[in-house]
């Protein structure tokens, strides 16, 4: 029998992205080892180049001050290279030309096609483009486009509601996870503090993303300014390395996992206090090195975290997140931790991920959703 030939397309492709890349790549290696499948990436790049089978890319111009995402310019291309590598199914990770050449593959090839709702589109936007206004008419597109697809996964519980309240019903709770043995307590090391130049007793935090609008990193600016020493705030994720203030510390992106893992393990804590996380994967990636996390109690992240693994701080407030870093450190880090990991180990492996949505493909590969595989979906969440 000739294994399924899924593809893969979206345009938040880099070397240098974050969670939609890492959800790819996992994804990728995951299947290399299962049966019966066959997948093939088809993102941007600095050339053209079709790998069936591995990374296939479109060349296309870089952006300008984003994490080195570059845009091919011509749909119909996009639409030819992702013809050639013959698709069984296609899943797209984006809202833009990528979805509809997908679309337009797929209507061709009479074959089931999928998208990935990985943000936020019309709060996007509306926050950068004007207001309310754009916000609802993003919206509207976003019912006009998705109401094609056969299914469009959520990460979150939170996003499934969103996109029912926009109108689209075809909707499926998929959630992200983690490599559990990459992001393991075993990354812990004790040369975390000499590797910044503080005493033995700092008391360091670690943020790791991007440092947009929608993460808050005044809020976090603002409270580790009121604590001071000895609290310590390592930021992961500009493009340079130094101090940004006497108790705040830049360090470039990490784009290899295991050193990601071994920063983030070796902080006493996670901190985010960004409020529209549409599901927030580096919080799991923390969890999953037994660190516990302080996050806004907004978005997606209320899904993710319990008091067992953490705490929750209210959105915006730079006193309330310095109180619950100070409030941290009267509790048992390591058990908060322990409990961390636990929930990431029962919920959040991208075997447990994956073995779902491979249940959804499945089911459209013969037939489409039905009422078992949402009731074994259930089950399975």
């Amino acid at each position: 029998m000739n294994p399924h030939r899924l593809v893969d397309t979206t345009l938040f492709y880099s070397p240098t992205s974050g969670g939609v890349r890492r959800y790819l790549t996992a994804k990728h290696a995951w299947l290399a080892v299962q049966p019966g499948w066959h997948h093939t990436l088809l993102v941007p790049g600095a050339i053209q180049r079709l790998e069936p089978g591995g990374l296939s890319t479109l060349s296309g111009l870089p952006v300008p001050g984003s994490f080195n995402y570059r845009l091919p310019l011509n749909p119909r291309r996009w639409a030819r290279l992702l013809d050639a590598l013959e698709p069984d199914l296609i899943e797209t990770g984006d809202a833009f030309h990528p979805a509809w050449a997908a679309l337009r593959v797929a209507r061709r090839r009479g074959i089931p096609c999928v998208a990935f709702f990985h943000s936020n589109l019309p709060r996007i936007v509306a926050r950068r483009f004007g207001g309310r206004p754009t916000e609802r008419l993003a919206g509207r597109y976003l019912r006009w486009l998705y109401e094609r697809f056969d299914v469009v996964f959520a990460p979150s519980r939170l996003m499934v509601e969103f996109l029912e309240d926009l109108g689209v019903s075809h909707t499926v709770h998929q959630p992200l996870g983690v490599d559990e043995a990459v992001f393991h307590p075993c990354r812990r090391g004790s040369w975390l503090r000499a590797r910044l130049g503080l005493d033995a007793g700092a008391r360091v935090l670690v943020y790791a993303g991007r440092f947009t609008g929608e993460k808050n990193v005044p809020v976090l600016l603002r409270a580790f300014a009121r604590l001071g020493r000895p609290y310590h705030l390592l930021m992961i994720g500009g493009g340079r390395e130094g101090r940004l203030a006497a108790n705040v510390t830049l360090l470039p992106y990490r784009r290899d996992s295991v050193e990601l893992a071994q920063w983030l393990a070796s902080g006493d804590a996670l901190v985010h206090a960004g409020t529209r996380e549409t599901f927030g994967l580096v919080i799991l990636e923390a969890m999953a090195c037994a660190r516990p996390v302080i996050a806004a109690r907004a978005g997606a992240v209320p899904e993710l975290l319990d008091e067992r693994s953490g705490l929750l701080t209210e959105p915006g407030d730079d006193a309330d997140l310095a109180a619950a870093i100070a409030a941290l450190y009267e509790r048992d880090l390591d058990a908060l931790g322990g409990h961390a990991r636990a929930r990431v180990l029962q919920q959040f492996t991208w075997r447990k991920i994956f073995q779902r949505q491979l249940a959804v493909y499945r089911a459209l590969l013969t037939g489409g959703i039905d009422a078992p595989v949402e009731e074994e979906l259930a089950e399975a969440g």
